[in-house]
């Protein structure tokens, strides 16, 4: 899918319509390791150890039911006001594969 680099679009911060530069943003961080209720957490503390049932912590850490299934990721476009420099992000993306900017 092709978006253009600039485009005509109302500013809340201007009260206008004015040129707008669009950038490409990632959808979010990922997830540390070390969050609560984590398996590498309950490991670290020395949970799966010693002899016996391990229980949930006798499994993979990733089972083939949780492998991620999407191909692609949503994109988000950020807005950035040539006239006031502020910029408003914008969290409609579109599902496609490749973004290209012209």
């Amino acid at each position: 899918m092709k978006i253009p680099k600039t485009t005509k679009r109302y500013c809340p911060y201007c009260k206008k319509i004015t040129e707008q530069k669009i950038k490409l943003v990632s959808t979010g961080g990922k997830r540390g390791t070390l969050t609560r209720g984590s398996k590498s957490r309950a490991r670290k503390r020395g949970l799966s150890r010693g002899i016996g049932n391990k229980g949930r912590y006798s499994k993979p850490a990733v089972s083939k039911f949780k492998r991620k299934t999407k191909t692609t990721k949503k994109t988000n476009i950020m807005y950035t006001c040539q006239v006031c420099k502020k910029s408003k992000y914008q969290k409609k993306g579109k599902r496609t594969g490749k973004i290209l900017q012209e």
